[in-house]
């Protein structure tokens, strides 16, 4: 059900549309890494393993849906370590990623509870993209590597993890689900 194209349940803001669609991605990241069988974390698919796909979606998220022109790398960060194309030297452990993660989420929320309609079409500053771009290019990003991801899974389990459309209530902390 719509209201002036925004979803009711949002609130009626744009704002609170990216609020809302935020926090079910971000609860359907987590649902996801916790479905991956500990045999398949460190498998390979695509010549890299799923941790480091996991690790290049967050890293991207945590990189571009702020401000990508006024980022910091996670203290854990060494070079190509979110690189796809470029093997690592070092491996994370799904309680790293998780834990990395929680800290995008968070810094995420905060951000998210700034931010005004107004705002989502303005640069934040040195970006040449506005607010509303940088987030719109990340669920864009988010979603096709979490496809990926799901893929991986169900491909070997033979087991879809459990995804929340618009309507299903944000479960909590309810994780590995699978339908």
């Amino acid at each position: 059900m719509e209201k002036g194209g925004i979803p009711v349940n949002s609130g009626g803001s744009y704002t609170d549309a990216v609020r809302d669609a935020a926090a079910r991605a971000l609860w359907e990241v987590e649902n996801v890494l916790f479905c991956v069988p500990d045999e398949l974390w460190n498998r390979a698919y695509c010549e890299m393993p799923i941790w480091k796909h996991a690790y290049h979606m967050l890293h991207s998220l945590d990189q571009w849906y702020i401000n990508p022109m006024r980022y910091t790398q996670p203290p854990f960060h060494e070079k190509d370590l979110h690189n796809l194309d470029a093997p690592s030297g070092r491996q994370l452990s799904r309680a790293d990623v998780i834990r990395y993660l929680h800290g995008v989420k968070a810094k995420i929320n905060a951000y998210n509870a700034t931010l005004t309609d107004a705002m989502l079409l303005e640069a934040p500053p040195d970006c040449e993209w506005t607010r509303f771009t940088l987030i719109l290019s990340q669920f864009r990003h988010l979603h096709s590597h979490m496809g990926m991801l799901m893929g991986f899974i169900i491909a070997d389990t033979g087991q879809w993890p459990g995804v929340l459309g618009l309507t299903r209530p944000i479960p909590d902390g309810e994780f590995g689900t699978f339908f």
